[in-house]
């Protein structure tokens, strides 16, 4: 069976739209190729991350790359996806070059090419990310999550996940009710329960993430402390939880605010991830605005996550 294989050249601050983009034509999943990637150092105290090929990477900016069904593919498509790329401008996000490309690829490039990107990750001084198809032997005390994207998501090395793992890492207590927002493949629900959360609530509105999530779950045997369901934001969920988590785009976090002070008590914690430097300024005024503390930011090249603390009810 064929695939049309189309590729998208954009910024990093674009990625998470164009993924949406490319969704809306049919795509189940895309893969992220940021040349960033390639000059980034990465801290030494959590081990080597993996050997990068720049074959694999664009000269500049973040490649996109997506599957399409070639029964609902049409030339003019190309078109259209650059059209709507371009317009993304006027919400406030810079597109980059924002060219498109396609070929006609085989099934098995679909199926597996993408998997060589991915390897076991030591993310904090003690979690470990790796690949469900990937051998790993921890250390002593080490937690290791079996994740698999199938295609769908990435498997935990995006600096937004990293930097909220961190900020959970910190703030997680014992015994907690977490609550995932967006929860994709799952893995910070899954690193909240193997820290020991008492209860993890993951939610996704896309259904292809319900699916690879409750996968990933009974991957990791924690069936028992995490719930995974279909759920737009935080909408009709009722607390109280002790820890909210959001890595998902900044405007998104800035409309769920207000949900996440409701399902917090006084002094309950929200992390919220997947902010540009662009954007930081904006979702802090958000958080202040809506009973929320800043606590601490952490950040990454381009992106910064807040662990904030309400301070209403």
């Amino acid at each position: 069976m064929q695939w049309v294989e189309v590729e998208v050249l954009t910024t990093a601050e674009a990625v998470e739209a164009v993924a949406v983009i490319l969704e809306d034509y049919g795509a189940t999943g895309v893969v992220i190729e940021d040349s960033a990637d390639l000059t980034r150092k990465w801290e030494d105290r959590y081990g080597e991350i993996y050997a990068l090929d720049p074959a694999n990477y664009p000269a500049s900016g973040v490649r996109v790359r997506a599957y399409l069904p070639v029964a609902s593919w049409q030339e003019e498509r190309a078109g259209e996806i650059q059209t709507r790329l371009k317009g993304l401008a006027a919400v406030g996000l810079d597109p980059g070059a924002a060219t498109v490309r396609y070929r006609l690829a085989r099934e098995e490039e679909w199926a597996y090419g993408w998997q060589k990107y991915y390897h076991p990750v030591r993310v904090t001084t003690g979690l470990t990310i790796k690949p469900t198809w990937e051998e790993y032997t921890p250390s002593p005390g080490e937690i290791v999550i079996d994740i698999d994207p199938g295609m769908a998501f990435g498997t935990g090395t995006h600096p937004t996940t990293i930097l909220s793992l961190r900020a959970l890492e910190r703030v997680l207590k014992p015994g907690a009710r977490v609550v995932d927002v967006g929860c994709g493949t799952g893995i910070l629900a899954l690193a909240a329960a193997k820290m020991g959360a008492g209860a993890v609530l993951a939610l996704d509105l896309d259904p292809v993430a319900v699916t690879v999530a409750r996968k990933n779950v009974a991957l990791n045997g924690a069936g028992d402390i995490v719930t995974v369901r279909n759920n737009d934001l935080l909408d009709g969920v009722e607390g109280p939880f002790d820890l909210v988590m959001a890595n998902i785009l900044a405007e998104v976090i800035l409309k769920m605010i207000p949900s996440a002070g409701g399902v917090l008590p006084a002094g309950g914690i929200l992390i919220s991830s997947g902010i540009s430097r662009g954007k930081a300024g904006v979702v802090e005024d958000g958080l202040l605005a809506n009973g929320f503390a800043v606590e601490d930011t952490l950040s990454s090249g381009e992106w910064v996550t807040f662990i904030a603390r309400n301070q209403l009810k």
